[in-house]
């Protein structure tokens, strides 16, 4: 069954959409959750779109949503390891299929804080603070870190 939505309880929740600037985010987040000793859950939201293909991908065949999000979760595995975090840090990593914005907000609900980047995959080039993390703010009942991101 695809998971569309996470049982977070404490700790920070941090999104990755996957691009080189969630790393910093992500590298953020895991320095605050291990200074804290709580843990760091990882959550990429994901659809169609924006899945990675799977390898069962090939000619005609479109594979089971399942398949996506386990392209996901290897995806999500890869940037984290990339993104240098403590070996020490109790981590958990979510692929949620759905809205990112609605599904960050659902899975910090019980959490201490959302950390987000203050731009990801989408939008434009120019753009300082994307629509996510301006629709995170305004709506998450949660502290929300915004970290800005570092220039290419």
């Amino acid at each position: 069954m695809v998971r569309k939505e996470a049982d977070i309880t404490g700790g920070i929740v941090v999104g990755h959409d996957g691009s080189r600037a969630s790393g910093a985010v992500v590298r953020r987040a895991g320095d605050l959750a291990r200074r804290l000793g709580v843990t760091l859950h990882v959550v990429r939201v994901w659809n169609l779109a924006t899945a990675p293909r799977p390898d069962s991908m090939v000619g005609g065949y479109v594979p089971p949503f399942a398949e996506f999000e386990q392209a996901v979760v290897t995806d999500l595995k890869a940037d984290c390891a990339a993104a240098g975090l403590a070996d020490d840090l109790d981590l958990q990593l979510y692929a949620l299929r759905g809205q990112t914005t609605e599904c960050l907000i659902a899975a910090a609900a019980h959490a201490e804080m959302l950390v987000v980047g203050t731009r990801g995959a989408g939008g434009f080039k120019g753009l300082r603070f994307g629509s996510t993390a301006t629709q995170v703010v305004r709506h998450s009942t949660v502290p929300v870190l915004v970290v800005p991101n570092t220039p290419d």
